[in-house]
This record gives C-alpha cells, sequence and structure tokens, in this order.
C-alpha cells in the first residue's frame, strides 16, 4: 500500500503557484494538512520556510515543488507521477532554534527559527553586545551591525551573505556569524556544537537599541537573548533522490 495517498496542497499567492494548485488538487486530491500523509508546497524558498513554521510540530513530512525563484529548498515542478516521486523521496530531519528573547521592559519572548537567529542594530549607531556561550563569556565587547546563530539549513541563507561558513546539513553544529564586525576587526564567527546555549547580552541598550528576529519574527529593544536547539522538535523535508538538501549545500560550496 503507498504511504501518500492522502496530500495537502498549499501554495504562495503567484499566478504560478496557483495554477499549480489547481491541477495538482485537480489530478491528485486535496486533503486537510492535519488529515494529510504528506504536505506538498508549491512556491518559492519562503513558503517552504513558512510551511515548516506551520506545521512544525505536525511530524507530516514535507515535499516541496518549485513554483517560485530561487527554490533551493524545493524540488523541480513536474505534475506527472506526483506518487512515485513521493515514494522514492529521501528525507532530511532538520531542528530549530528556540530564541528567548528579554526586553528592555522585563517582557520574554519565544520563537523558533528554521534558519537563523539574529540580532540587528536599530539606529544609526553600531550595536555593543557580549557573547556568552554554555555560560563562559567568549566575547565581552562585539562592536558591530550584529549577530547571527544559523542552523545548517539555514547556513546557505543570510548566514552565508554575511560571510558566514556553510555546514553540511548532518553537521552537528552551529553557526555563530557576526554581521559587519568592526571590533574585534578580525572576528569572523565561530563553529559551535549544536548542543550549546548561546547568549548575547546587548551593552548600552538604551543608547545603542537592538532587535532579535527569529526567521521571520521580530522583538525590538531586547536586552538579551538565549539561542539553543529545540532537537525534541523534528522537521522532515523530503527530496528526489540526488538532489537532497545535503548534495545542494555541498554542491554550494563549489559554486553551482
Amino acid at each position: 500500500m503507498a504511504r501518500f495517498e492522502k496530500i495537502a496542497f498549499v501554495a504562495s499567492e503567484t499566478e504560478e503557484a496557483a495554477d499549480a494548485f489547481r491541477a495538482l488538487s485537480k489530478r491528485y486530491g486535496n486533503v486537510a494538512p492535519e488529515a494529510a500523509d504528506v504536505i506538498v508546497a508549491l512556491g518559492g524558498d519562503g513558503l517552504m520556510l513558512q510551511t515548516m513554521h506551520h506545521h512544525l510540530t505536525s511530524r507530516i513530512p514535507i515535499y516541496g515543488m518549485n513554483r517560485g525563484s530561487v527554490g533551493f529548498l524545493l524540488n523541480d515542478y513536474r505534475e506527472n507521477e506526483l506518487k512515485e516521486r513521493l515514494e522514492l523521496a529521501e528525507v532530511t530531519v532538520i531542528h530549530p532554534l528556540r530564541m528567548t528573547a528579554h526586553g528592555i521592559k522585563g517582557a520574554t519572548h519565544e520563537a523558533l527559527a528554521i534558519n537563523e537567529v539574529s540580532l540587528f542594530r536599530q539606529i544609526y549607531q553600531a550595536a555593543k553586545l557580549r557573547i556568552t556561550v554554555d555560560d563562559t563569556v567568549r566575547l565581552s565587547e562585539l562592536i558591530c551591525d550584529g549577530v547571527l546563530v544559523a542552523t545548517p539549513a539555514g547556513s546557505t541563507a543570510y548566514n552565508l551573505s554575511a560571510h558566514g561558513p556553510i555546514l553540511p546539513i548532518t553537521a552537528p553544529l552551529l553557526a555563530l556569524t557576526p554581521i559587519c564586525p568592526f571590533r574585534p576587526r578580525r572576528w569572523r564567527g565561530a563553529l559551535l556544537p549544536n548542543e550549546a546555549q548561546v547568549t548575547i547580552d546587548v551593552l548600552e541598550p538604551d543608547k545603542r537599541p537592538v532587535s532579535a528576529v527569529a526567521d521571520h519574527t521580530e522583538f525590538r529593544n531586547v536586552v538579551s537573548v538565549e539561542v539553543k536547539e529545540e532537537s525534541k522538535i523534528d522537521i522532515f523535508m523530503m527530496f528526489d533522490p540526488g538532489h537532497t538538501l545535503a548534495e545542494r549545500i555541498l554542491a554550494e560550496q563549489f559554486g553551482y
């Protein structure tokens, strides 16, 4: 018996994605995500990220097909033989980061990030940050535009644009990467074990306000942020054989 009889289709708002949604729903049927064996996301990387966030704890595998632009997290779009492709697909398991942000007025906020947790200066003045890893201060003062903690899945996104390292998808690591560092001038970040807890304290928060962002969830005027991998949450991403996320991340390091 096939494992993926009940398919839930979700799509971005673009015309191309909407057309694909109608065609595939008519051909294969469409059930509610909570009743599905698999969720098929039609759009770009943003839609795939959004779909994963919406179903973080459902443990339903997600198979993306590119109806957007870059499509790094997605498979090629084809209308034919979808169920056969799903049966043959390889599964990549990833874990999000949990961000706990403390505001200047005492409020505490939590959010999950699949790609990265980032801290940014809010005004023209550079941020001053202190970085602690597992209760040991590793950098007493970092003057910068910001800093981020990226998962292996997110290491090819904003982390790469900030000149951070690309991490193999199965590596038990996190990337700690500064954004436009001014002092220390030559600090380019660090690779951390995925079990590490990173605490980032904002120095002079009144004079140099900082916001904290977990993927697309932002909290402004924070005074400290803790980041740790949420290993108890499994996200199942499905890829066609030979085009897995692990292969794409490896290929990215060779420029293709």
